[in-house]
């Protein structure tokens, strides 16, 4: 087998989140955490260089590119980690803000697709990893179970694990698996233990056979790569339904939303039909009419898309209404000051004395219609441009009789 550098074990982080970490144990887990990264990147690197010799590097890619994503997402909260820290001045809010670093969700985006092994087909789906809400600690374990299983499928023997070394890590392995399955839903909790069971009794038969002194070199690696891939799965599982969960909450909010904003808009909507003329003839939807929230993931994706479309609906029939109703404010405002402006020019010399009784009343008609209920919009700009050019118009004519004193109309 090709000779790697020792695979790392992610530390035991300490703490959990909302509890400020002590500061021993933050200085432990930042060297532990800091020895982690280095050494996976070492192995990360001797795989890629594996992977790139094999001739279906292609197989590789998908889970290398996840490991290289899981590891930088590590080392950019732990370098977050280290100016909390601040080489030992961090006092209680920093452990606190540490302890949520640690064990709040990390910022990772990942596009591959984690396809289940054969025997956990019955307890995971593929999952695709658009984003996964883990924890440092969460991310850390995932990388190990990953190196592991890409160590097992290229025949890279850590040089350091004996055959010892390497079932006491089968055995801590199948003991985080106890752990998940005990954290899964009761509907995929009796598949997720099924395969535990199957996996242990591999481990258990392991064990015996290196007590009788069998040769297991090659039984070992396909057990790691199965343990592996099931604490991946039994992660992403996780993952996702942290993630379904958000969703499912996310619609409830977002309906709660668009019931309120419906209600608004159809009030503004039958505030525009009797205020304006013409107004526009919109449909408010009815988020009701969708139906409740539903349960099942997909589902829930689906809804959320029709949410989005009523919101867009929604903002459509508003921009009509509001500009529909601000159109008449804006008409108003207009007439008044060319009103204003009108009166200026009134006590300004050449001024035509006709000028001002044609603009008092062009003013009483547009005044009149924009007063009225439904304003006619069209007649009132109508109107309003009438009252615009003429103002123009007396302007030009004041500008003429003021070149030529006594020449007045």
């Amino acid at each position: 087998m090709i000779a790697a550098p020792t695979s790392a074990s992610a530390p035991p982080a300490p703490g959990r989140l909302g509890v400020p970490v002590s500061a021993q144990d933050a200085l432990r887990y930042l060297d532990a955490l800091g020895l982690w990264r280095d050494r996976r990147r070492s192995e990360l690197d001797a795989l890629d260089e594996a992977a790139l010799a094999a001739t279906d590097e292609s197989a590789f890619t998908g889970d290398l590119l996840l490991s290289m994503a899981l590891w930088k997402a590590v080392a950019d909260r732990y370098d977050l980690l280290v100016a909390t820290w601040d080489s030992g001045r961090a006092g209680p809010k920093e452990l606190e803000r540490m302890s949520t670093l640690v064990w709040g969700r990390l910022d990772t985006t990942f596009q591959q697709r984690v396809q289940p092994a054969p025997a956990a087909q019955a307890s995971a789906t593929p999952a695709a990893t658009g984003g996964l809400a883990v924890s440092l600690p969460e991310a850390c374990r995932l990388s190990d179970a990953l190196a592991t299983s890409l160590r097992a499928r290229l025949g890279i023997d850590a040089s350091e694990a004996d055959v010892t070394a390497r079932l006491r890590q089968l055995r801590a392995g199948a003991e985080r698996l106890r752990d998940l399955v005990d954290r899964e839903p009761a509907r995929t909790r009796h598949a997720s233990a099924e395969v535990l069971v199957r996996l242990d009794a591999r481990v258990h038969d392991l064990a015996a056979r290196v007590q009788r002194g069998a040769d297991v070199g090659g039984l070992l690696g396909p057990l790691e790569e199965a343990v592996a891939r099931a604490e991946r799965d039994l992660i992403v599982a996780a993952s996702r339904r942290r993630a379904d969960a958000r969703d499912e909450a996310r619609a409830v909010a977002l309906r709660a939303e668009l019931q309120a904003r419906g209600a608004a808009l159809r009030d503004l909507a039958d505030r525009c039909v009797a205020q304006v003329e013409p107004a526009p003839r919109l449909a408010v939807p009815d988020v009701a009419a969708l139906g409740a929230v539903p349960t099942e993931p997909e589902a829930v994706d689906a809804y959320l898309v029709r949410l989005d479309a009523v919101a867009r609906a929604m903002t459509m029939a508003q921009d009509a209404y509001a500009t529909a109703l601000a159109d008449r404010q804006s008409l108003r405002g207009e007439l008044e000051a060319y009103a204003a402006k009108a009166a200026v020019l009134s006590t300004s010399p050449g001024f035509p004395p006709a000028a001002s009784g044609d603009l008092a009343e062009l003013e009483r008609r547009a005044t009149g219609v924009l007063d009225h209920e439904p304003v006619d919009l069209r007649r009132g700009q109508a109107l309003l441009a009438a009252y615009r050019a003429y103002l123009s118009a007396v302007e030009q004519t004041q500008r003429g009789n003021q070149r030529t004193p006594g020449r007045a109309s």
